[in-house]
């Protein structure tokens, strides 16, 4: 569906469509509104394009995360809440290797991944699939490593139990990374 908007529309890169799509999206499902604006290039050439590893590899912790998101420029209170983000959504097999939502209500932003992550007990997954980790009350729920260590290391643990405690500071928070994540090495001056 996503393809018709784009040619409906000249001049529009699929930089500024996703964006834009994964900002309604949060919106829809109850999240805040975030600030957007266009000029996200297109390169079809990958030698332009941001280096990988913007994403934090879920089998790992702490420093890992840090070492992703500090070089980015965000800060243990924006990663924290952009991994809130983990509320909505859940891993799929054939995309990731993982299995499982991070909460009952995965259509839905909330700070229910924040609460989920302290009222629940884990423990480490017993399959034939990379290491994750599952409630013990229902085994429904599912974490990766990267989210044990936001209750593991105490800084980001002082995030996590904000968060829990308070959806609107978690909104807010969330939408400001977001905004700051989505706006990463682009140069809106040139853009116009």
């Amino acid at each position: 569906r996503l393809e018709s908007v784009y040619h409906a529309y000249p001049g529009l890169t699929y930089a500024d469509l996703y964006t834009l799509a994964g900002v309604v999206a949060i919106e829809k499902m109850g999240g805040p509104i975030i600030k957007w604006r266009h000029g996200r290039r297109d390169y079809r050439d990958g030698k332009k394009s941001p280096p990988d590893g913007r994403l934090p590899d879920a089998d790992q912790g702490v420093q890992h995360i840090r070492d992703i998101f500090y070089r980015m420029g965000f800060n243990d209170s924006e990663i924290a809440a952009l991994i809130g983000a983990h509320s909505m959504g859940g891993c799929h097999i054939n995309r990731s290797g993982y299995d499982g939502h991070w909460t009952a209500t995965p259509n839905t932003f909330s700070n229910k991944f924040f609460r989920s992550l302290l009222e629940e007990h884990w423990q480490e997954r017993q399959w034939n699939g990379p290491k994750q980790f599952e409630d013990v009350r229902t085994k429904f729920l599912m974490i990766l490593s990267t989210d044990m260590a936001l209750i593991q290391d105490p800084e980001f643990k002082k995030y996590v139990v904000e968060y829990a405690k308070d959806n609107d500071l978690f909104s807010k928070s969330f939408s400001a990374a977001f905004e700051k994540l989505l706006e990463l090495g682009v140069d809106f001056q040139k853009r116009g």
